[in-house]
């Protein structure tokens, strides 16, 4: 990976000369940390190709009511910038016309930021398309105009994934920002309540944990055991399931390593935990991802390090999923926190 594209991973904090050196030190030490260790496509040993495309994934921009602190976006409420026009969206909605790819998976920031997120949302629906939202819970309380969010997702069967770091107050604020938690809570009792969550009504609510450092998750199957247990006794909540999420080393995340001085030892961790048999369910052997100015790649991670597709097609202006096919999917350093123990997608555990 290039400087340029390290410098584009890593979050900006400041704008003063101070800001510059950092970053420069932290690019330096990652580096020659780096240099240290096996690279990815040499551990895999050949190269990963794709299949047709079940996951048509855009991110509709970075505008979000949060600042995470692990958010490999670097989305927050400054991003007012880099935000999908009603253009690249109509692009979107051509080629998911068009093309017999079955999901739309909208990410952000808070994708219900962008003032043409409900219009694509029914454009998406009316297409028959299955139509996946990453919805921060907290949108749902942060200001009155998004209050009926949960009938809007109703009304268009949307499938909710919302990440939840614990199911305790003090864990979630660590990682998410102050109040965080009790809006969490409080937009899951009232998705609850229209239905999300609860047998029998085809509404699908699933929950994302991931680490609060510098380590793996634990098994999900347990981890959902627990979070169901703990969030229906304390607080009366009920979803279907949870996604374990390995914590990839770039954005915030990465600033946080470096910081910490944990970068090469959580890379030496990921590697030691590779996993060969999850590189056949990697989501960028069937996702497509999308950037809020309509560039192409192979995952929401490699969009980050503006790692585009290695293909003429880089850009949905010219789209052409006969030469994507023809690819090689881009992998570098960040791929081993996919592979590692059982693997890791926007859907949790691959194997």
């Amino acid at each position: 990976m290039s400087i340029k594209q390290r410098t584009k991973s890593l979050s900006v904090r400041h704008s003063d000369l101070a800001s510059t050196f950092y970053q420069l030190d932290v690019l330096n030490k990652v580096q020659v940390a780096d240099n240290r260790l096996e690279p990815f496509a040499n551990m895999v040993g050949f190269d990963i190709l794709p299949v047709l495309p079940e996951v048509f994934q855009i991110n509709i921009g970075k505008l979000c009511n949060q600042t995470c602190a692990h958010c490999h976006v670097d989305a927050g409420p400054d991003k007012k910038v880099e935000n999908m026009s009603r253009q690249t969206l109509e692009k979107c909605l051509e080629i998911l016309k068009n093309h017999a790819i079955p999901t739309v998976d909208i990410t952000g920031g808070a994708p219900e930021m962008n003032q043409h997120f409900r219009w694509f949302v029914e454009e998406c629906t009316k297409l028959g398309k299955k139509v996946i939202n990453r919805c921060n819970l907290t949108i749902i309380e942060s200001n009155p105009k998004y209050h009926d969010l949960p009938q809007f997702f109703k009304d268009n069967n949307v499938h909710i994934i919302s990440s939840l770091p614990y199911f305790s107050k003090t864990r979630t604020d660590h990682q998410r920002g102050d109040g965080v938690f009790d809006d969490s809570i409080a937009a899951l009792k009232k998705l609850n309540a229209i239905g999300y969550g609860m047998e029998g009504s085809g509404l699908k609510l699933d929950l994302v944990y991931n680490p609060s450092g510098a380590f793996l998750p634990g098994d999900q199957a347990a981890l959902q055991t627990e979070f169901k247990k703990q969030l229906l006794r304390k607080y009366d909540i009920s979803f279907n399931s949870l996604f374990a999420i390995t914590n990839l080393p770039i954005s915030r995340f990465l600033d946080y390593l470096i910081e910490s001085n944990n970068y090469e030892q959580y890379m030496v961790e990921l590697i030691e935990a590779f996993n060969l048999s999850t590189v056949s369910g990697l989501m960028c052997r069937f996702t497509l991802s999308i950037s809020w100015d309509g560039y192409i790649y192979d995952c929401d991670f490699n969009q980050m390090l503006d790692l585009k597709v290695s293909s003429k097609a880089k850009h949905i202006d010219d789209f052409d999923l006969n030469e994507l096919m023809s690819r090689k999917i881009v992998v570098n350093q960040h791929c081993y926190g996919c592979t590692a123990g059982a693997g890791s997608s926007c859907g949790g555990e691959i194997v």
